[in-house]
């Protein structure tokens, strides 16, 4: 307990110096996140000659992305464990206007906050019915819309007892292989959002509020599936944070 009141602590000490000032972006060098002291740059970027680098990726069309890969829940012969729920919004750009035919793919833990990946050793249950990843592309209006199951929390060892809030990673392609967008969605109300350094690593409190999904009973279907909605602002001042390369 001492060790993550030293956590908490630590959190609360930057929050408050950053009061009035913080950014809208995650720190790249935010000592909570243990991680970020030993790999953020330290150097100026590197100036690339723009015509010497691959700037231009494959379209991406309805021939190339399939319906079915945006519901998580028929991947495979039976259904995966886990309340279902549909998750939906609109990428736009920093005036409202919509960013259509856009790959977006997201992916995420399990129900029991598993990844089915070798390197999570997380000892929950992997669900053989539940690969946890999906995309599709954003209509003329800039819509997608994802059917998957709520993710579990997991540890992930940063301190004594951390614990990553439930959330889903998004990404957004754009039309070339650098203009790749990541960033992560989360659910109102978890009580794990003042103890993780991850998402307190935006210190701009406003700015954090823009990864939580809200509720929509109008996106809920009667005895189907619970209903979010989270919107994916481009650029502008409410811009959704992204995480850094």
């Amino acid at each position: 307990m001492e060790k993550q009141a030293a956590i908490s602590a630590e959190i609360a000490t930057i929050e408050a110096a950053d009061a009035g000032t913080g950014t809208a972006q995650p720190r790249l060098d935010y000592p909570p996140y243990r991680s970020t002291l030993l790999r953020h740059p330290t150097k100026d970027p590197h100036h690339a000659d723009p015509e010497t680098i691959e700037r231009w990726a494959p379209c991406f069309g309805h021939q190339d992305v399939g319906e079915l890969e945006a519901d998580l829940t028929v991947q495979h012969a039976g259904v995966p464990i886990g309340e279902r729920m549909v998750v939906t919004g609109r990428v736009t750009d920093g005036d409202g206007r919509p960013v259509a035919h856009q790959l977006v793919e997201i992916w995420q833990a399990n129900a029991s906050g598993r990844y089915l990946h070798k390197r999570d050793q997380h000892p929950a249950p992997l669900d053989p019915n539940f690969t946890g990843v999906g995309r599709c592309l954003t209509d003329a209006d800039g819509t997608y819309r994802f059917v998957t199951v709520k993710p579990g929390p997991y540890p992930w060892r940063n301190h004594l007892n951390a614990w990553r809030p439930a959330h889903i990673h998004f990404s957004v392609f754009g039309t070339a292989f650098t203009q790749r967008l990541i960033t992560q969605m989360y659910f109102p109300g978890d009580p794990l959002f003042a103890l993780d350094p991850i998402y307190q690593s935006i210190t701009d409190p406003r700015a954090r509020e823009r990864l939580v999904a809200a509720y929509d009973h109008d996106v809920t279907s009667p005895e189907w599936s619970t209903g979010y909605r989270w919107d994916i602002v481009l650029t502008g001042s409410h811009q959704t944070p992204l995480e850094q390369p």
